[in-house]
């Protein structure tokens, strides 16, 4: 997308009202509208204009650094994401503020989403799943919530997931159980059926198209209650938590994904200070790491072995970061489940936070 080599033809209209924005057939016709220039490189940059909505655009629409002034710090932030490193320690090393990074991280989980639902669909193996939750927390640990994961049992494929809220339980002193009861009052009690209906509700997602599918996880009653909210058969085995979590457990896939996101995520670590303060920052983390685990990071360090998106015929090459932030995605042209979309827009919100900041701009989604 320079000024320099073949000449650049936009593939579509980027403007989501235009018929041509989904439709890519020959009909539609562009002009090219001049330059503009700018400090970055390339320095020169072309303008077009859709001769059927008149919407103009250039050549940077169709880059994931828009409207980012040629940020270099897209890719860094993605590896940081990945690798274990806080807000705050990715900006020191910057020299710029948190709220870049995490700007930059959220534009990052969504495109990620975009990503992944393009290449989820795609997966032909008809393999057992196996589903579990990811228990951690936002803003408190009053606060505690669980990732709802569904990962393939032989490709390891993270096919998707679905956040809920829970409510502060275990062991508690007389002082901790007087603290929940009081941010009870404050901010409302977590739903009681979110683990039900999350799960459901992912379930769903992840076996559209299937009329029957094999399903392990542990012996959560929830899950039960869940199942029987979908309109396929499922075979369900229930293995024990007590159960050694070796690589012959049926298991073994959703307990190395756990045990992968403990490792490379730094707001999900035990007593961690980099927890995630709201729940729309939590899920884009989730989705980077996701598309980490299945198109960047080899099955096995050792004996490679393909990715988790190969073993699962969901792609047939293993993808570098730079090759993921390729080209910039539009959720006009990659439709989203509702549950998804929901993560996208930034539409869940955060018990603690009064308003609640939705994705709501015009041109840079």
């Amino acid at each position: 997308m320079s000024d320099r080599g073949a000449p650049f033809a936009p593939p579509f209209c980027p403007n989501e009202r235009c018929r041509f924005h989904t439709d890519t057939t020959p009909s539609w016709h562009w002009v090219r509208a001049g330059f503009f220039e700018r400090q970055g490189t390339p320095h020169r940059i072309q303008r077009f204009r859709c001769a059927h909505c008149g919407r103009c655009f250039s050549t940077q629409t169709f880059r994931t650094d828009y409207w980012l002034k040629g940020s270099p710090l897209l890719s860094e932030t993605f590896h940081a994401l990945s690798h274990c490193c806080g807000f705050r320690q990715l900006a020191r090393k910057h020299g710029c503020s948190p709220q870049t990074v995490m700007g930059l991280a959220e534009r990052l989980g969504r495109h990620c989403q975009l990503f992944h639902e393009r290449l989820r669909r795609q997966a032909e193996r008809a393999e057992a799943l196996c589903l579990d939750g990811f228990r951690t927390f936002e803003g408190s640990q009053y606060a505690p919530s669980e990732f709802q994961l569904v990962v393939g049992q032989d490709s390891h494929f993270l096919y998707g997931f679905t956040h809920s809220e829970l409510r502060r339980s275990g062991t508690m002193t007389p002082r901790q159980r007087r603290r929940r009861a009081e941010v009870e009052r404050t901010y409302g009690r977590p739903d009681p059926r979110s683990v039900e209906r999350e799960v459901a509700r992912v379930l769903g997602i992840v076996t559209e198209g299937r009329r029957r599918s094999v399903l392990n996880s542990d012996e959560n009653p929830d899950y039960v209650r869940a199942l029987a909210r979908l309109p396929l058969a499922v075979e369900h085995h229930t293995i024990s938590s007590r159960a050694a979590r070796t690589s012959r457990n049926p298991l073994f896939a959703i307990n190395l994904a756990d045990l992968v996101t403990r490792h490379s995520c730094a707001n999900h670590k035990r007593e961690t200070i980099a927890f995630s303060k709201r729940v729309a920052g939590s899920l884009g983390r989730m989705w980077v790491l996701l598309v980490w685990r299945n198109y960047v990071k080899w099955f096995s360090e050792r004996r490679r072995g393909g990715t988790p998106a190969m073993r699962a015929g969901a792609c047939a090459q293993r993808f570098s970061v730079r090759q993921v932030l390729a080209e910039r995605l539009f959720p006009g042209r990659i439709p989203l489940p509702e549950g998804w979309a929901e993560h996208y827009w930034g539409q869940v919100p955060t018990r603690r936070i009064a308003k609640t900041r939705l994705h709501a701009l015009k041109y840079a989604v």
